[in-house]
């Protein structure tokens, strides 16, 4: 499968703002956005004409680096989207939401999605007692997700345990510190979603 493998701060160069794709890098000076605001290559401080598809364009763009999704499979959760009552663009962002990786990294356990995909893909995450390894994997409420009890002892889980309460767990989950669990109480509505993604400037893109 394809995969990015430039470097992950010159895509929130290229969006001009901070997508937090590498966890605590993002937070402190050493973050590249923070020197070059601006985006990459040789005309990156020139001024590019805005146009209506551009923004569009953008948007899109913005989500699928947000997420970690290449454009086939992105393009594949809108067209589910589409086929789904209410907002296209609201359901969207519920199954972007929904996947294993984004909620173990909404719980905290991992400081960034990358961080969260390879924790899952390692085999280090069970859901409703049973080992899941794949990032896409969607979560539904009342679902249960614990981190295996061989995997307890690793570093990336040590630290996670020891920073829980830090980070700003949505409403929809909830972490449950002793036994490093998650709870999934609901597919969050629009409003508990704090993605910066105008989702309706996607819905425009596609819709062409």
């Amino acid at each position: 499968m394809a995969r990015y493998t430039d470097a992950d701060c010159k895509r929130c160069r290229r969006e001009k703002m901070k997508l937090f794709l590498k966890g605590s890098k993002c937070e402190s000076p050493k973050c590249p956005f923070e020197k070059r605001p601006y985006p990459p290559g040789q005309h990156g401080r020139g001024r590019s004409k805005e146009s209506e598809y551009l923004l569009q364009l953008r948007e899109k763009q913005k989500a699928t680096r947000m997420y970690g999704i290449l454009e086939k499979q992105f393009s594949n959760y809108y067209k589910e989207a589409q086929r789904q009552p209410g907002k296209t663009g609201e359901n969207l962002l519920q199954i972007l939401e929904s996947r294993l990786d984004n909620v173990v990294f909404r719980a905290g356990f991992a400081k960034s999605r990358d961080m969260a995909r390879q924790l899952v893909t390692h085999g280090h995450m069970m859901v409703n007692g049973k080992k899941v390894d794949i990032p896409s994997f969607r979560v539904s409420p009342n679902d249960v997700i614990d981190v295996r009890p061989s995997s307890l002892e690793l570093t990336p889980f040590i630290v996670a345990h020891a920073e829980i309460g830090e980070k700003t767990v949505p409403a929809w989950l909830e972490v449950v510190p002793s036994k490093m669990r998650i709870l999934v109480h609901a597919i969050p509505a629009r409003a508990a979603i704090d993605t910066m993604v105008n989702e309706q400037l996607i819905v425009e893109l596609y819709s062409k």
